[in-house]
């Protein structure tokens, strides 16, 4: 007989959020080695089965640390609002790196917009996260686990968010 404790994580498809940043700041020739950037949320939507919405814009941001082995360490914090607009609390840790070389210059010169966005299946771009949320219709994101799988976009990011079960 099974059991789900122990057989391993399933994934449930939550939603899926689209964030575009115009707004960018960075601190070169950091002490720790790499660069640490940061890019505001501007605006963008997200959608899934159970919920729908927006960005609240200048809730917050991603904060990168891009470490001398080229990978970005990121730390994702902003507030998106439901349409029946309930606020939800975004954090997200996770990384972004290419399988293969020169990937993260490519996506750099594609966000600059100075050339074509690399394959999806070029990069890895994952995220672990958590959401604070009041208690009501919406506090299941306040009690699960969910793992972002991220795709780089010329003006921001497309993240689909899956609860881990």
């Amino acid at each position: 007989m099974s059991d789900p404790l122990y057989d391993g994580p399933r994934l449930e498809f939550a939603f899926a959020v689209t964030l575009r940043f115009k707004r960018m700041s960075t601190i070169a020739d950091h002490p720790a080695g790499g660069v640490r950037s940061a890019v505001y949320v501007d605006d963008g939507y997200f959608e899934g089965p159970r919920l729908k919405g927006k960005a609240v814009p200048s809730s917050g941001g991603d904060y990168a640390m891009l470490r001398p082995d080229d990978t970005a360490m990121f730390d994702a914090r902003y507030m998106l609002q439901e349409e029946d607009g309930t606020l939800i609390y975004l954090q997200s840790r996770g990384y972004l790196w290419g399988r293969k070389p020169d990937v993260m210059n490519s996506l750099r010169r594609y966000a600059a917009g100075e050339g074509p966005a690399p394959a999806k299946a070029d990069y890895y771009f994952r995220t672990l996260t958590l959401f604070e949320t009041p208690i009501g219709k919406h506090d299941w994101l306040a009690r699960h686990a969910f793992t972002g799988f991220g795709e780089r976009r010329a003006d921001g990011n497309h993240i689909r968010y899956y609860q881990i079960l």
